[in-house]
């Protein structure tokens, strides 16, 4: 089963300094509650390695979900793929700029392969794009 979820959400910052955030994989990373650790795996910074916990009963340990930016385009979108034994994801990520600021618009799939991996992110991936959206404010709040 496949998991599809549009979001956005609009804050009160530059496009440019919202591009500078959402472009880094590092940032993406940090702000996903399952991931418990990420290494970067090549120099210029477009793959990623997520270390994630999915509390799933079929899901016992720690899954590499190696991820790697397929597409960037400078200031206002970027798509990632993430792979792993037990999901592929794809998230992109657009930014448009707003009268008032920036709106970010976010698409994700996840395709389970394993029962239990597309219930969960059903349930859970629009709080993770809240925590996206926190990290975010965070961040363009302290620069």
């Amino acid at each position: 089963m496949t998991v599809r979820v549009d979001r956005s959400f609009e804050l009160s910052a530059s496009p440019e300094r919202v591009w500078e955030f959402i472009s880094d994989p590092e940032n993406r990373a940090r702000a996903i509650s399952v991931v418990q650790d990420y290494r970067v795996t090549d120099p210029a910074g477009r793959q990623v390695t997520w270390d994630v916990e999915l509390p799933i009963p079929l899901v016992r340990r720690t899954v590499s979900v190696e991820t790697e930016d397929v597409t960037r385009n400078e200031p206002e979108y970027v798509k990632f793929v993430g792979k792993a034994k037990v999901m592929q994801v794809t998230g992109e990520h657009t930014i448009v700029p707003t009268e008032t600021g920036t709106r970010v618009e976010n698409h994700f799939v996840v395709d389970g392969k394993l029962p239990g991996v597309e219930k969960y992110f059903k349930r859970n991936l629009d709080g993770e794009l809240e925590n996206l959206q926190r990290a975010l404010e965070r961040a363009v709040q302290t620069t």
